[in-house]
């Protein structure tokens, strides 16, 4: 998946518009331009397709979490230079409060199994022996669950 893709697929699953995807990276203490958002937000075919960085998708992910969870009285998080599946995934997990059980009943949503402790390898630090990198077709079927779970309400 790409880091536009991602975009992409938030910004349908919680029907934002461009001014309010603006308005998460600003959230951050990042500006940008419409017609920067709306060259990211492009389909990949398009040619005036700019890809987005992991620096920027990571300074998107950070004022999602702003904006779901509430402003901490702790320093904004620096953004990652070098962007996962398994922090993307973590980010989205903290944005939207999920805990393992809640994760797990969102890919039986869909009908794809994963064990409590495959996913908890997702979250362990990358040095630890039981992680496990979060492939693209895992962080693709969590953003089918949310928007299965979220088309309805």
């Amino acid at each position: 998946m790409t880091n536009n893709d991602i975009l992409r697929r938030i910004r349908y699953l919680f029907n934002y518009s461009d001014l309010q995807m603006i308005s998460l990276f600003k959230t951050a203490n990042h500006n940008v331009e419409r017609s920067l958002m709306c060259n990211w937000l492009k389909k990949e075919e398009d040619p005036l397709l700019i890809a987005l960085t992991d620096k920027e998708l990571a300074i998107f992910l950070n004022g999602l979490i702003i904006e779901k969870r509430g402003k901490s009285e702790a320093p904004l998080p620096e953004p990652e230079d070098i962007l996962s599946n398994n922090m993307i995934l973590k980010k989205l997990k903290i944005a939207l409060d999920l805990k393992s059980d809640d994760i797990l009943d969102l890919f039986d949503l869909i009908n794809k199994k994963i064990s409590k402790h495959e996913l908890s390898a997702f979250f362990r630090k990358p040095n630890h022996t039981s992680y496990r990198h979060c492939l693209d077709q895992y962080l693709r079927n969590f953003l089918n669950a949310l928007q299965k779970k979220y088309e309805n309400k």
